[in-house]
């Protein structure tokens, strides 16, 4: 609570776009500028001020509208007492705070001045935004107003903040006014429309004649509790625990990715977020992935940032939209105390170092930084030691990933100018950190697991399930395999053409290896199996291209099914039981029908299959082991998870299980992307007779049974593999392969040999 101020300046904005709720929603630029003086002890008002702004055109339009600006700005000017102009936008807020200063020191019964505007979008949707974008240096007097709207409600508590305006408190509290039409609430008129130009100085006469109203009698108001608009974003910790209410969060999309926190408090400039209230995420790689989750300190900044959706940070636009408080605690959120000791000073700057020998100590990231000869600039760590914090994991094993601390930011960017270079026999990547960059990076690593052990359970052993898909599904879903390592959702996108309206929504599943590589599959869910079985004859080995590279590969595309497309996502494979040529089999779905039948029986040998893919693999029977609902509970079908994406709850596993998360990517993601991994106990070697397998094509210089060995690893159980020269089945040729005999064991997906079954 402050005391009164002397000097109340009611001011109003208009830009070349939207004016009302919708001012500065369209990213237009400020044009006028009008103000008045009252003054609070006296009551009295001075004169009314305008201030034209020139807008930035490009030279041709420049010319043209030479010649007009005087005659146009007479039109404009005919209210104002005093009209002014400027070139841009910098050298008008320059203006009006010379002549503002002026003008109070010319009355001389005061000195503290406050702006009061009608609503918050004047302050904080207009002159900061725009001022930011332009890296303009706003004067002091624009961090601090009232809120005309907060302070008539203080002694009319019903009336309704968001539907107030200047006609109706000028109704409310007796002042006469001459609004225009546009501005009457019984009329419904566009708010995208651009004020005439003599609306701006109608609304502040009325204005201020409303805040005299307002500090005179019955109602004698004080004006003592401004807005604040905060001029830096502060950095902080939030500790998992903490209670964030979800109508203050937001999340933004298409950030460059080179960001920072700093960038995104500039994006959401004259808007306060609350401290370390920024938090950039981070891919399952640990590198950004153009996203952030932004924290303000109440819903009506959020709503109001909620209006910036799509302006532009530099050429990108970025897209908002709501988020939660759960989604913001998993990102910037910690429980590591060594971590809140680090972050805990003030006023410092982070820096990531990444690709750390693993036998990194303190004192060579120390004598990394330390100016050397050809490097006057020093870049000391600030605290020494404590400075550095080594990223491990839960045993205790560096992970190549340390933060370092510094004072300033010069000596920030003197350090960052070490970028790649050597340290031990690595080079070191360098880039500047944020505090909630620090906070997903440590419970990304040393953090308790994601997924629960539960306590030992009843029955030792779960009994063992088959994970292949019952035989009769349908087949809905496509299979694309061979996609060039470059591909994005767009390539794919154009790729399927006619069929891309087929597509149900969240269809495209994007599989990634265990190093969240892509693999080259892709699997798209269909609005119904026709579709599907016609994608597949007409795209089966079309070439496909891509945006981000020169290459072009042909792609393969397969009719399967939800429960085909789960297993593999699941980190399983599908394998053919029924005679087919070795071409056929290394599928692992089936191809799609053959337009001829000769074609398909001499190519495929598909013999006997009447020129179509067979409707479901001839799986052997499983006994059964639960009843049809126990089983049911135990194991949903994929098909239901995948039709119906969303975020799943952590399942409870034996503590002996080995666990496979499953990397997908799904499209499309607004108004929010997936943040959430679904984990799956890995397939368990799945109990099948042995059979004999052929190696043709071994090369001359083979070590023999070490190698072959080696290449069937993970096939076969150990003890279980029995080897059978060339010699012993009467083969005279070298490079031609021994008959192994092993289990049918499946393998991950991504990886196969090509084998021919005997």
């Amino acid at each position: 609570m402050t005391a009164q101020v002397d000097y109340l300046v009611v001011v109003f904005t208009a830009t070349s776009g939207a004016s009302g709720d919708l001012l500065g929603s369209d990213e237009k630029e400020l044009v006028q500028l009008v103000w008045q003086l009252v003054d609070v002890k006296n009551k009295k008002l001075g004169k009314v001020n305008e201030l034209l702004i020139k807008s930035d055109l490009d030279d041709s339009e420049e010319k043209e509208d030479v010649e007009e600006e005087e005659s146009v700005t007479e039109e404009r000017n005919s209210g104002a007492d005093c009209v002014t102009s400027a070139e841009n936008l910098e050298a008008a807020l320059n203006l009006f705070h010379l002549q503002l200063t002026n003008e109070v020191n010319s009355a001389g019964t005061g000195t503290s001045v406050c702006l009061c505007a009608d609503g918050q979008l004047h302050i904080r949707q207009v002159i900061h935004p725009e001022a930011a974008s332009k890296s303009i240096l706003v004067p002091d007097c624009f961090y601090s107003f009232y809120d005309t709207r907060k302070e008539f409600k203080t002694h009319f508590p019903a009336s309704d903040l968001k539907a107030l305006n200047v006609h109706i408190m000028a109704e409310s509290l007796g002042v006469p006014c001459d609004v225009p039409a546009m501005w009457d609430p019984s009329v419904t008129l566009d708010p995208a429309t651009t004020l005439p130009a003599e609306v701006a100085v109608q609304q502040v006469q009325t204005m201020a004649s409303i805040v005299l109203a307002l500090l005179s009698e019955p109602f004698c108001h004080t004006f003592s509790n401004p807005e604040k608009v905060h001029d830096k974003f502060e950095s902080g910790t939030c500790s998992k625990m903490e209670k964030v209410s979800d109508n203050t969060v937001i999340r933004a999309r298409g950030l460059p990715w080179q960001s920072s926190d700093q960038d995104i408090a500039r994006f959401f400039r004259g808007l306060n977020i609350a401290k370390g209230g920024a938090a950039l995420c981070l891919n399952a790689q640990g590198r950004r992935n153009g996203e952030a989750l932004v924290r303000f300190v109440s819903e009506e900044h959020r709503d109001l940032a909620l209006q910036r959706h799509k302006h532009h940070m530099g050429n990108r636009y970025i897209e908002v939209y709501k988020a939660t408080g759960d989604d913001f605690l998993k990102i910037a959120g910690g429980t590591s105390s060594e971590v809140a000791i680090f972050l805990s000073r003030d006023d410092q700057i982070i820096v990531r170092m990444r690709g750390l020998p693993f036998t990194a100590t303190h004192e060579q990231v120390l004598a990394f930084f330390s100016p050397t000869d050809g490097l006057k600039e020093t870049c000391p760590v600030s605290g020494g030691r404590d400075g550095i914090l080594f990223v491990r994991y839960p045993d205790g094993r560096p992970t190549g990933d340390a933060f370092v601390l510094f004072a300033c930011e010069e000596h920030a960017q003197s350090a960052l100018k070490k970028h790649k270079e050597i340290l031990g026999r690595r080079y070191i990547e360098l880039f500047k950190s944020t505090a909630a960059e620090v906070q997903q990076v440590l419970n990304r690593y040393s953090s308790a697991p994601l997924i629960p052990v539960a306590p030992a359970p009843l029955v030792s052993v779960l009994p063992a399930m088959p994970l292949l898909p019952p035989p009769g599904t349908m087949r809905d879903c496509l299979r694309l395999r061979g996609l060039p390592y470059t591909a994005s959702i767009d390539d794919i996108l154009s790729f399927l053409g006619e069929f891309l309206h087929d597509i149900r929504p969240h269809g495209v599943h994007m599989v990634l290896n265990q190093q969240g590589r892509p693999s080259g599959d892709c699997f798209i869910q269909m609005t119904s199996a026709e579709r599907a079985l016609m994608a597949a004859q007409r795209l089966h080995k079309q070439v496909m291209s891509s945006q981000r590279g020169v290459h072009s590969r042909y792609v393969e595309v397969f009719p399967c099914s939800a429960e085909e497309m789960g297993l593999v996502l699941m980190g399983g494979s599908l394998s053919h039981t029924h005679t087919q040529t070795q071409r056929s089999r290394g599928t692992g779905l089936s191809p799609p029908p053959c337009k001829s039948r000769r074609k398909c029986c001499w190519e495929l040998g598909c013999f006997g299959l009447q020129g179509l893919s067979p409707p479901s693999y001839p799986f052997a029977t499983a006994p059964p082991v639960l009843t049809a609902e126990a089983a049911a509970a135990l194991y949903p079908p994929f098909g239901q998870v995948l039709l119906a994406p969303r975020p799943m709850t952590p399942a409870y596993y034996p503590a002996s299980a080995q666990l496979y998360m499953n990397y997908t990517a799904y499209y499309p993601s607004p108004p929010g992307s997936p943040t959430t991994f679904g984990f799956f106990p890995s397939p368990s070697a799945l109990t099948s007779p042995g059979g004999l397998m052929r190696m043709p094509g071994l090369p001359y210089t083979s070590n023999g049974v070490k190698d072959i060995m080696n290449a069937v690893q993970g096939y076969q159980n150990p003890g279980e593999v029995s080897v059978l020269s060339s010699s012993l089945i009467g083969q005279s040729n070298g490079g031609d392969a021994p008959v192994m005999s092993l289990p049918l064991v499946n393998k991950p997906s991504g990886q196969f040999l090509d084998l021919a079954l005997l």
